[in-house]
């Protein structure tokens, strides 16, 4: 799958004027963009994003270096970050040291993957994203699915009865598109009430088919996103607000407008007008992607909103709709499960028909949800941790000492506007800038 790469000229210009073009920062960051643009030639998921300089791009168009010399002049230029001056650096100064050495860390894992190389889905998942996932046991789950069952008693498989009470919640494709665009409109506004976006943002929605995963926000720079929402499978009330907040707001969308205003323009590090998926930025996308749907729902607000608003658009019934939401609540315990089936099948203890099954077992995915995860792990492999996991790691860092509303805000502003990077999720939220 070849993911596009987004220039906007006017964007790097302004950048550009604000960055110090003297010393030995900015000849380093260009070598940085120039190897992930390198690498993208290679490995078209490499780069998600770009809307820096345009003729870095076309450099790497002209000379089209080798695996072998990515990875020799990452390395090197890995040792160059190290001849920085650190005389008076603040805290985001040192994150952003830190986040450019991790990069190039997980661009020459990239290159070893690429090159045939086999590491195992926890080592990998460290090199590229900074984060090993816990692992759970069959047992750990089957507690939940206990729970599951009992919510759901009847006759049948317990997949099978999940799967039937849950078509009774699935949006009718004629009205998915003005489900999703209301529900896209109420994450916006209530993300506007806490943070602040340049007057111009904007975003278009495309429903789309034929890929591995469920949404995708493609950011173009200047404040700009293409929302992609794949309709391969069918889509429930619930995904609508997940699918608005994940993608928009206060999610992707709002990530990369924050990072582009306060990284690249008004300090201008270039390096910023990159999002290389395969980095620990993935996690900290995702995951505050994820913990954002709570953050901008709190409570039973979210349930408010779509039993008020969207059942009525999408002409389902809520009768049942507690029930419904009763079950959600469950299966988002099985999250994990997915990453289990992952790491099994990407260290070859599972075959894709395993790997199936035990989605379908334990995570209550249908036979075609399951297959689906199957090609999203062929795809993207570890990145699945991503997910859950960092939503995990972002939630206990917002959340840290009873933190009510105003400081849980402020504190994923600072993650969405900072070059923070996984393990900064361990300090103390008082101690970062």
């Amino acid at each position: 799958m070849k993911l596009p790469v987004f220039i906007l000229a006017a964007a790097a210009l302004s950048a550009s004027s604000c960055s110090n073009t003297n010393g030995p920062e900015n000849t380093d960051v260009e070598e940085y963009l120039f190897l992930e643009l390198s690498m993208g030639l290679h490995d078209p998921a490499q780069v998600d994003a770009y809307f820096g300089p345009e003729h870095l791009q076309q450099k790497a168009e002209a000379e089209a270096i080798t695996l072998d010399e990515i990875t020799q002049r990452a390395a090197a230029l890995a040792q160059s970050i190290t001849t920085w001056p650190e005389a008076g650096m603040d805290k985001i100064e040192q994150q952003r040291i830190r986040s450019l050495e991790l990069r190039l860390q997980a661009l020459q894992t990239r290159v070893r993957l690429n090159q045939g190389a086999e590491i195992s889905f926890d080592e990998e998942s460290r090199l590229l994203f900074e984060a090993v996932a816990p692992k759970h046991d069959a047992a750990y789950f089957q507690g939940i699915l206990d729970q599951i069952d009992a919510l759901l008693p009847g006759e049948g498989p317990l997949p099978e009865r999940v799967s039937a009470f849950r078509e009774r919640f699935i949006i009718p494709p004629d009205r998915l598109s003005e489900v999703f665009e209301a529900a896209l409109a109420e994450c916006r506004r209530r993300t506007l009430l806490h943070i602040k976006l340049p007057a111009h943002e904007s975003f278009s929605v495309e429903f789309v088919t034929d890929k591995p995963w469920g949404g995708y926000n493609w950011y173009q720079g200047n404040a700009n996103s293409l929302i992609q929402v794949n309709t391969d499978l069918p889509s429930y009330i619930d995904s609508a607000v997940d699918l608005g907040c994940h993608e928009g707001y206060p999610g992707h969308h709002t990530y990369n407008t924050l990072l582009e205003q306060n990284l690249v323009l008004d300090r201008g590090w270039q390096e910023f007008s990159l999002y290389p998926l395969f980095s620990p930025q993935s996690l900290l996308a995702e995951g505050s992607a994820n913990y954002g749907i709570e953050l901008t729902f709190p409570g039973d607000e979210r349930i408010e909103f779509e039993r008020e608003h969207l059942f009525p658009l999408a002409g389902l019934d809520a009768s049942d709709a507690s029930r419904y939401y009763q079950l959600a609540k469950l299966r988002s315990q099985l999250d994990y499960a997915i990453n289990e089936a992952a790491r099994h099948y990407l260290n070859g203890m599972f075959s894709s028909e395993q790997a199936q099954e035990w989605l379908i077992n334990y995570a209550l995915d249908t036979p075609e949800r399951a297959a689906k995860r199957i090609s999203f792990f062929d795809a993207y492999r570890s990145y699945v941790i991503n997910y859950n996991y960092g939503q995990d790691l972002v939630a206990e860092w917002v959340n840290a000492d009873e933190a009510d509303s105003e400081q849980r805000w402020e504190r994923f502003i600072r993650l969405l506007s900072s070059p923070m990077s996984p393990t900064d999720l361990n300090e103390s939220s008082n101690s970062l800038p």
